[in-house]
């Protein structure tokens, strides 16, 4: 069994001598602004706010010019691209744009790897009033086909190999594909050009023709910039609307919840196919002109532990599930290097698990900070940051402009706010922030749902303790009723991982014709465990002594992986169809062999 931890990690003097941007907690929430932050960023000569602009031009027409922005790790090789040589690259893009005919307004969808010409592409669509659609490139075919219909996709930009084996058959389903640009890693296409297939373009060529001088469109605050996929439980996926306005909320977040300062090298392992992989591998770090790291191979325990090293990160933010294979491996990876620079870890993608955040501070000598947020929050809101106590499974205070609360529906469907510390509730946020989703592609039903008395519903459910931290409990459909007791699978699931044989650990409720559900939790093993009926029943005895009998779960099956979205999340709802039988939904997002 694991030793008992304190309930708090006290802030600590961070290495280096860093002064944290925010010591103060309540002194800088009163004294914040969006207005004031909006002045910290230039503005497009004229008039106007544009993303690329603020992340890229004013730091390539500056001192930094000459600062790498993105550091990229191949397998034998590393290249570069300064602030500069971004700039003129992404204005080389925008030109191809132009040259084309993409309209301001017409949406650029990507699908690549972690290859330049991703980050280009997307900086300079930017530049060109585009809207910007990333996915994820190990999507299948019907998930990459589902998601271009949706959003009406007029320009792809791809690689040769993923156009060949998940676009070209679907072509015929994409009347209003006009463009396929197929981009390459190392500047050269893997066939001749001969060999390109037919209607797509060479977009290394078209590169090479185009000019790197170009004036960015007069965007203002309130134009779309980002469309964001996100799975639902059933049905087709969502598409959260953002605009440039979000660069706000997207610099205030890694000032004050990342802590970004000049001179760092941060590292988000975040793919760009998804929310966090671009606000937080491209948007931000560039916003405050630090460099970044960008790996583009598939995670590797060891490889990972050389990054760290050898790169001499010092901001890293990573997933949950990252981590819980990091700890699964063990401790000797992690102590065949040193780690001088790596001054603050952070998480996001679904709650840390206290003992993920105690991994860290055994491992680094720091503690991983957990925040919450979502893709239609589109950036950071409440989160646990350098310059103040952590309490190991909370997600951290609300962060400066962010105004957070625990509601309630009463009978006839008003909200109330609930003030008592510690009742369980949804979480809502006061709106107004900058990257706040401005609507649901084609769902504007959807959308007003969002919302009621000022207050954007969150959908999760949490509880805010006496000292002004949050709790995530569940996702509102996540949370299992019973004997009377609304149980939140997080907690049960933070229980089980307390367990030294347990690597993950995912809970659902079962229909229960006396108690209404009953508690059953699935878990895999660290490596080396082996399941046995023994393991079953002190893992069972292991909850109950430390949830009680009314929480424990009842049943534990064991898994060699649980079900998870290709961001890491557990999808609790796939492991609750699978065990009833029931349709499994939308899962497009599942992870390849969960």
């Amino acid at each position: 069994m694991s030793t008992e931890r304190p309930a708090v990690i006290r802030h600590a003097v961070m290495p280096g001598g860093i002064t944290p941007n925010w010591t103060d907690y309540d002194g800088l929430r009163s004294r914040f602004s969006w207005g004031q932050a909006r002045r910290e960023l230039e503005g497009l000569p004229g008039g106007g706010l544009n993303i690329a602009w603020e992340a890229v031009e004013r730091h390539a027409r500056g001192v930094a010019a000459s600062r790498i922005a993105l550091r990229f790790l191949g397998q034998d090789s590393v290249s570069t691209l300064t602030y500069a040589e971004l700039s003129a690259a992404s204005n080389r893009f925008a030109n191809v744009l132009r040259q084309l005919g993409v309209a301001r307004g017409e949406t650029v969808f990507l699908l690549a790897g972690r290859i330049p010409a991703l980050y280009i592409a997307m900086l300079g669509a930017f530049k060109n009033g585009n809207v910007v659609c990333p996915l994820f490139s190990a999507f299948g075919p019907e998930p990459i086909a589902t998601r271009m219909r949706l959003g009406d996709a007029r320009v792809l930009v791809t690689t040769e190999p993923l156009y060949r084996r998940k676009i070209a058959q679907l072509r015929e389903q994409l009347p209003g594909l006009r463009h396929v640009l197929l981009a390459s890693a190392d500047g050269q296409l893997a066939a001749a050009p001969a060999a390109i297939p037919e209607g797509t373009h060479d977009l290394d060529a078209l590169m090479r023709n185009a000019s790197a001088g170009f004036e960015t469109v007069a965007t203002t605050e309130d134009d779309l910039a980002l469309l964001h996929f996100t799975s639902g439980t059933t049905g087709t996926p969502k598409g959260a609307l953002h605009v440039h306005g979000a660069v706000v909320t997207h610099w205030a977040s890694g000032k004050y919840a990342l802590d970004l300062h000049d001179g760092d090298i941060f590292w988000c392992t975040a793919d760009p196919g998804w929310v966090t992989g671009t606000s937080y591998g491209i948007i931000a770090p560039l916003l405050h002109g630090v460099t970044s790291i960008i790996d583009v191979a598939e995670f590797d325990v060891q490889r990972w532990y050389d990054i760290l090293a050898q790169q001499q990160v010092s901001v890293w933010y990573t997933a949950p599930t990252a981590i819980r294979m990091m700890m699964k491996a063990g401790p000797g990876p992690a102590r065949n290097h040193r780690y001088p620079q790596l001054r603050f870890i952070a998480s996001v993608g679904e709650p840390l698990n206290p003992e993920a955040v105690w991994w860290g501070q055994d491992v680094f000598g720091l503690p991983v900070h957990d925040n919450w947020w979502q893709t239609e929050t589109g950036g950071i809101m409440i989160a646990n940051t350098p310059g103040f106590d952590i309490k190991p499974g909370s997600m951290g205070r609300p962060l400066p402009g962010i105004d957070a609360c625990i509601v309630e529906r009463n009978e006839a469907g008003e909200i109330r706010v609930i003030e008592q510390p510690g009742q369980q509730g949804e979480l809502a946020l006061r709106r107004g922030w900058p990257s706040m989703l401005r609507g649901y592609l084609h769902n504007e039903e959807r959308y007003r749902k969002c919302f009621a008395d000022g207050l954007y519903l969150s959908g999760d459910l949490a509880r805010r303790d006496a000292d002004g931290y949050y709790w995530f409990v569940g996702r509102s459909d996540d949370v299992i009723k019973s004997a009377g007791h609304l149980v939140g699978p997080f907690e049960v699931e933070s229980a089980l991982m307390e367990h030294p044989a347990v690597a993950e650990a995912g809970v659902i409720g079962k229909p229960d014709p006396t108690i209404g559900e009953s508690i059953k939790a699935f878990v895999s093993l660290k490596s080396g465990v082996q399941a046995s009926e023994a393991l079953r029943m002190d893992l069972l005895a292991h909850a109950r002594s430390r949830l009680g009998a009314a929480v424990a779960p009842k049943e534990i099956d064991f898994l060699p992986v649980l079900p998870r979205t290709r961001s890491g999340k557990i999808m609790r709802r796939l492991l609750k169809a699978r065990e009833l039988g029931l349709p499994e939904g939308d899962i497009s997002t599942l992870e390849a062999g969960a």
